[in-house]
């Protein structure tokens, strides 16, 4: 049954400079099938002194999926890769049991930096597994009246992706040009539309930047509409089956394996291997919840 749209504020928070709106986790929704986070970076132009760098930091229990719409990173981590991604590429991160890493601006190219970073909270199956990296540069797109989807993971339509996916469901740009467009879905999914640019009417509901658009489940299709064009991000996936615990950088599922982890951060642990990064890695006070008196 559709039905209605639930239209979500995203909260904005900063990296150094760089500016950052939240849209998931938000107080009104935990997560969109297994994705449990999406923030939107940017767009900003950075001055030619600035930089936007995360040291090296540590992830367990979900999958970190980048997407960039203009600029680049540096991606290093603990298994030892070590990735430059650009628009239009792929950066598929799984942390399982456990994964350290960075991301380090590009001194050289376009100085505006635009994207999303999202994760997905791995299954029992593969939470506790080996951490693994991949990059994609070509990824399946699809074609419909007045749009292109580009498949990041999972499948839309006859799209499919080949990019890992521990959990059933998908997400996809999509870029809409003047007009209408009618998007096939799953039934059995629930979806969320993030806006990066532009304004969209998706059903009766006028979306822009900043804002999360949960679509439920029981649909088969929705219809979109754009003038001027614009550029949003679908997500979608069979809804989580079991709560998870999110701290930090770390999805879980109880307060002990966040103590767990935090623990073999803090010393210094092999669970989380070191980077070959220039930049110090993240330190982060325990839990509050170890601590009475905080």
């Amino acid at each position: 049954m559709n039905g209605a749209i639930e239209l979500l504020e995203s909260r904005s928070t900063q990296i150094g400079e760089l500016s950052i709106r939240r849209a998931l986790p938000t107080r009104g929704r935990r997560s969109v099938g297994a994705w449990c986070f999406v923030d939107h970076m940017g767009p900003q132009s950075l001055r030619p002194d600035s930089s936007v760098d995360i040291a090296p930091h540590p992830h367990i229990g979900l999958q970190t999926v980048t997407w960039l719409f203009s600029g680049g990173f540096l991606h290093r981590d603990s298994l030892g890769s070590e990735q430059l991604i650009e628009p239009g590429e792929l950066n598929l991160m799984s942390a399982g049991w456990g994964v350290a890493h960075s991301e380090e601006s590009v001194r050289t190219g376009s100085r505006e930096l635009h994207g999303m970073q999202l994760w997905v909270a791995q299954p029992s199956s593969t939470r506790e597994g080996a951490a693994a990296f991949e990059h994609h540069r070509e990824l399946p797109k699809l074609e419909l009246a007045n749009l292109e989807a580009t498949v990041l993971v999972g499948a839309l339509e006859t799209a499919s992706s080949s990019a890992r996916t521990d959990s059933d469901l998908m997400g996809a740009e999509l870029r809409l040009y003047n007009g209408d467009s009618v998007l096939p879905l799953r039934k059995d999914y629930e979806y969320a539309l993030v806006v990066a640019h532009g304004r969209v009417r998706c059903a009766e509901t006028i979306m822009r930047p900043g804002q999360l658009a949960y679509l439920g489940q029981g649909r088969d299709e929705i219809e979109l509409t754009t003038e001027g064009g614009a550029v949003a991000l679908l997500i979608g996936g069979v809804p989580l089956d079991e709560p998870v615990f999110m701290w930090w950088n770390f999805v879980a599922r109880s307060k002990d394996e966040v103590v767990a982890a935090w623990r073999a951060w803090a010393t210094g642990d092999e669970r989380f291997a070191a980077v070959a990064s220039p930049f110090a890695r993240i330190e982060v006070a325990a839990p509050s919840w170890m601590n009475p008196s905080l």
